[in-house]
């Protein structure tokens, strides 16, 4: 991964220290449970344990590998710091009290200063290899999806689908799910985080799913809502009211707007067509390594879209003891608008 940017986007900063999972992997590839990495202008160094270092050496071979016991750690951090003459240390993390204690009295000699801003809006636009591991992941997704679904019959429970779901995932090479993958019949489909349950699938109600699979590290993130059969007049009306308001959020995004105003879309249609009061949620979020990261679409935020950032767009009505409708695709932000690398169908009726 290029870091040189990194200091572009915020030149107060002589060198990075990070130390959560997630951004170790971002700058490594590599998925670890212990280190750190540590990035200046001219070096790059990744510390760990000897768990890892035949891993690190090979695939790594651009950084500096320092191998450390856990007691050593922090003081490593500072040794490395020292040697490259480093004044001002950005942290790319929230840390536990204890660990932030260590880390202080480790590198008392140097400035910190919080730099979660700053590396998130590193990971926030993709490259092209990233974009092509998180469409991967999503034809992943979309290939289980759509042999789970085939078999969805009255009498299955959630917990079923829900299995079939993610071991069709796994099977069509996921490295595992991007989160705890929600299926929800009926009346709990008006809940957006419903855990799948024991309830069994009656004819003409609501079947919802959110799911997403990992692969080389990158999630994907969809949600389809479907029925088996009928499930009438008012529920038709809240599906296809939010098939349009996503559609017409699409239609409109690109680089340049702001989050708040594509948020913005979105919600004014559904409050236009009598359903505001059950659009709860933002309209998206970026996803990458995590699946939940920035920048995040909601009214509330302002942050601009740049090219190549990935969000989703999922807008929803959900009517309580009645049911909910969502509908998920991720986008790849473009100057002239987006790229919605979703090709699964928005078809109700299965």
């Amino acid at each position: 991964m290029e870091t040189a940017d990194l200091f572009d986007i915020d030149g107060k900063f002589d060198a990075f220290v990070v130390t959560d999972e997630s951004n170790r992997f971002y700058f490594t590839g590599m998925s670890t449970s212990f280190g750190a990495v540590i990035i200046t202008r001219e070096h790059r160094v990744f510390i760990t344990d000897f768990r890892y270092e035949t891993e690190a050496r090979e695939s790594i071979p651009d950084f500096e590998i320092i191998i450390c016991k856990y007691s050593d750690f922090y003081d490593k951090i500072a040794e490395v710091l020292t040697k490259n003459e480093v004044k001002t240390v950005g942290y790319g993390e929230a840390m536990y009290i204890d660990e932030y204690n260590a880390f202080k009295t480790a590198l008392k000699g140097f400035k910190l200063k919080p730099a979660t801003d700053v590396i998130a809006a590193k990971r926030a636009v993709k490259t092209d290899k990233e974009i092509e591991y998180i469409v991967t992941a999503q034809r992943i997704a979309e290939q289980a999806l759509q042999k789970a679904i085939l078999n969805a019959k009255s009498g299955m429970t959630e917990r079923e689908l829900m299995a079939e779901i993610n071991y069709n995932m796994v099977i069509g090479g996921a490295e595992k799910y991007s989160f705890e993958t929600i299926v929800a019949f009926g009346a709990n489909s008006a809940k957006p985080h419903h855990h799948p349950s024991d309830k069994k699938l009656e004819k003409d109600e609501l079947i919802l799913v959110d799911m997403g699979a990992k692969y080389m590290g990158y999630c994907s993130d969809m949600t389809r809502t479907f029925c088996l059969g009928d499930p009438g007049e008012q529920l038709i009306l809240v599906y296809n009211t939010v098939k349009a308001a996503q559609e017409y959020a699409i239609k409109y995004a690109r680089a340049g707007m702001t989050c708040h105003d594509i948020d913005t879309l979105a919600r004014e249609y559904i409050t236009a067509h009598g359903f505001g009061d059950y659009f709860g949620h933002s309209f998206g979020h970026g996803v990458g390594v995590d699946i939940h990261e920035a920048p995040r679409v909601a009214k509330d935020d302002q942050t601009v879209l740049l090219p190549n950032m990935v969000i989703t767009a999922e807008p929803g009505i959900y009517l309580p003891g009645i049911g909910g409708v969502r509908i998920e695709d991720m986008l790849v932000i473009k100057n002239g608008g987006v790229d919605d690398i979703t090709s699964y169908d928005k078809k109700l009726t299965i």
